[in-house]
């Protein structure tokens, strides 16, 4: 049995027992926004709020439309990454690094060393209740796929990839190039990491994350 299947095995078995716990904690409350302050509107051609698409849809908003979108003040993020994943992911986590320190965001970046510490990552900073948890890189997908159903007081933004059945608390920002769904069905025929460039990442990121902090989730906002 290769480290792959055992991996798989390993992160139903563990959600499994994360989703009994939360089921039978009565700490579990409906979500409130912890922002401090209300966010500016997302502009003309981002989304029609009267014609709201279905869940799980695919969202192209018009370029730009997103750019007067401030995030509020004292906005908490934690990164996720993985140590070893692919080259490109490090182009991911600079442009995390890069918005944050802009938009004076509060990040705490959380890694994974190996992949039997992908799901206690993955709970850790789920336990830190940030505003935001933000993936960056392929190697995270499965987890979230695991233990984002569980967790739906929590807010999530994936960058480059996304999950094949998100709740309500995922969304995921994607492109011509991106948009891996985990172990379970491979790689897209058109994944391409040369299109992860810093600027298409960037662009990326303020795109989903204006989504999230603007309550359009659960959606896959696609960029060109």
């Amino acid at each position: 049995m290769n480290r792959r299947v055992l991996l798989t095995i390993g992160l139903t078995a563990i959600a499994s027992l994360f989703v009994a716990g939360c089921a039978s904690s009565p700490e579990v409350t409906v979500p409130t926004a912890t922002a401090t302050a209300t966010p500016s509107a997302l502009g003309a051609g981002f989304w029609d709020p009267a014609n709201p698409p279905a869940p799980e849809a695919t969202l192209t908003p018009e370029p730009g439309s997103w750019d007067a979108a401030a995030t509020p003040a004292d906005y908490t993020v934690v990164l996720l990454s993985f140590a070893d994943d692919e080259e490109h992911t490090v182009t991911l986590v600079d442009a995390v690094r890069e918005w944050a320190a802009s938009e004076g965001v509060d990040i705490t970046e959380m890694v994974a060393k190996t992949h039997d510490d992908l799901i206690g990552t993955t709970l850790k900073a789920i336990d830190a209740k940030p505003d935001l948890i933000i993936s960056a890189g392929n190697v995270m997908v499965d987890p979230l796929a695991a233990l984002t159903p569980s967790a739906l007081h929590q807010q999530f933004l994936i960058v480059g990839a996304e999950i094949a059945e998100p709740t309500a608390n995922v969304t995921a920002v994607d492109w011509e190039g991106a948009g891996y769904r985990g172990e379970g069905l491979g790689t897209p025929t058109n994944y391409d990491p040369a299109t992860f460039t810093s600027e298409r990442a960037g662009r990326a990121l303020r795109a989903g994350v204006a989504a999230v902090v603007n309550g359009v989730r659960g959606y896959v906002i696609w960029v060109s």
